[in-house]
């Protein structure tokens, strides 16, 4: 047999498991996946779970840079030394984790908790960023005598928030704690627009007053003042005029009459608004 001839099939041979090779293996060089892409409908979604408007059509244009300003003061950020330029799209896909993500790392989070719920509900993780973001708010506006005690407080309330496991449903209940916390600190360290105070006499007595600032919160809120003690009360369901439950106080008002319970047991109270 020719050698030359063998040497030529053996080159021809490894020639083509060469180009069988290449063939099987995979793209070394890996597209470059996109970058988060602002874009019109994007900014529109981003709207609706922040709003910028005052709900009666008026605020700036979505998507302008007077937007993304409210965006970023809603969302507790303004100002920060860590948020991208605002004419970049990493601007948006920071804005979009806060908006559509927990606070909280859910790398190690158990499952068949709370937090695991919280991080698999996209309405929850926004819940937990807007608490954040008022938390925040409130540290800020807090003072030192009251620093320990809103930090206490949370404490107490995520404590609280975590037995929602117990809930027959389990998402209405974490939904309701964090729309009640947020409303709680928006009122206490009048983070929204308030109507008030607002003077009631009691009982025909000029001396016996109560006074009372209605917050716009969702839900609705107001802070009663009474012999100097202090309660929070939330909207209640009601047929006929504004009901709102404390923890041992009811408020009820129609029309500037208002019905009013203080305290445990306590005798309701005819007050009128002054």
């Amino acid at each position: 047999m020719n050698p030359r001839k063998i040497t030529l099939k053996g080159l021809t041979t490894a020639f083509v498991f060469i180009i069988i090779g290449c063939a099987q293996q995979p793209n070394v060089t890996q597209p470059v996946q996109p970058s988060f892409t602002c874009s019109d409908q994007w900014y529109q979604t981003i709207d609706q779970h922040v709003p910028s408007g005052d709900g009666h059509g008026h605020g700036p244009d979505v998507g302008s840079g007077e937007w993304k300003s409210v965006v970023e003061f809603k969302l507790g950020v303004r100002g920060d030394a860590d948020v991208p330029n605002r004419d970049s799209n990493e601007w948006c896909a920071y804005i979009n984790d806060l908006v559509f993500s927990p606070s909280f790392s859910c790398d190690n989070v158990a499952a068949g908790t709370v937090e695991s719920r919280i991080c698999t509900n996209e309405p929850l993780a926004a819940l937990d960023r807007k608490l954040k973001a008022v938390y925040g708010n409130a540290l800020k506006k807090a003072t030192s005598e009251s620093l320990y005690q809103l930090k206490a407080q949370q404490r107490g309330w995520i404590k609280g928030r975590n037995d929602c496991w117990k809930a027959t449903d389990q998402n209405q209940c974490i939904e309701a704690a964090y729309q009640r916390r947020i409303a709680q600190l928006q009122a206490q360290y009048q983070l929204v627009e308030s109507t008030g105070p607002v003077t009631f006499v009691c009982e025909n007595d000029s001396s016996n007053t109560i006074l009372a600032t209605f917050f716009r919160t969702q839900p609705p809120t107001l802070i009663a003042q009474y012999k100097g003690s202090e309660s929070l009360m939330f909207l209640q369901p009601s047929a006929s005029g504004s009901q709102y439950q404390g923890r041992n106080e009811t408020f009820w008002e129609h029309h500037g009459q208002a019905q009013v319970t203080w305290g445990y047991g306590a005798s309701p109270m005819q007050c009128v608004k002054k």
